[in-house]
């Protein structure tokens, strides 16, 4: 089996860059997330030597995402990948941290380059929105008015979320993993539980209820999993 993509990540600050890996860890245990961050002596700034060598090091096995967080940061990875000239590493424009996240989650689930790739624009839109919306529409809301509508032939369930701060990023994570690459369609509370920005969105905490909705060949296997997962 091919190693799953591996991600760069480059800041101005070695700590952003370091702190950033250990999060998106969390979520893709089997993702190698290297940190390039700080200039050569330690302090702020970008390195071309750190971000080549984590570069190098990544393709090596597999292909590499590479994200930065401001302008110079990115110049610098240009001219790593010029240098390098290869296709297999690809630097993607989108929000560091929602990026990382995603991109995480998705080479967790086996992402091609281009999956991975995608998963930070879909970042980069959901950053898009919240910037042009404000007030109650800006995210879905976890309390749900009216009865999420159950598809015939569908199956469901309404599970309390057991973690006190809801579907915050690691648990949200830990959902879009279980269902992704199963034969079904699972949402919570209206939303696709492959996405992790968008579990995030419905804002919940812990003590809300959701209701998971399940469709496809696998339906009943993956709700018992995903209610596991929240309960």
């Amino acid at each position: 089996m091919a190693k799953p993509v591996s991600l760069v990540l480059v800041s101005h600050s070695a700590k952003l860059a370091e702190g950033l890996a250990e999060v998106a860890a969390q979520m893709a245990p089997d993702v190698l997330i290297l940190a390039a961050g700080g200039n050569d002596e330690g302090g702020i700034g970008t390195s071309f030597d750190k971000i080549d060598a984590a570069v190098t090091e990544a393709i090596a096995t597999s292909a590499v995402v590479i994200l930065s967080d401001l302008g110079s940061a990115t110049m610098t990875v240009e001219n790593v990948l010029e240098f390098l000239g290869d296709d297999n590493a690809q630097w993607i424009d989108g929000p560091l941290v929602e990026g990382a996240v995603l991109a995480a989650v998705a080479a967790q689930q086996d992402g091609d380059l281009e999956t991975v790739l995608n998963a930070v624009k879909e970042a980069t839109l959901q950053w898009d929105y919240r910037e042009k919306e404000t007030g109650a529409e800006a995210t879905p809301s976890a309390k749900v008015e009216n009865p999420i509508e159950i598809p015939a032939g569908a199956v469901s369930a309404q599970v309390v979320l057991a973690d006190p701060d809801g579907l915050h990023a690691r648990p949200a994570a830990m959902v879009a993993r279980t269902v992704a690459g199963v034969d079904a369609q699972v949402t919570i509370n209206g939303v696709d539980a492959r996405s992790v920005l968008a579990l995030m969105g419905l804002g919940t905490k812990g003590g809300d209820t959701v209701t998971i909705v399940a469709t496809g060949n696998a339906a009943n296997s993956i709700l018992e999993a995903v209610v596991k997962e929240l309960g």
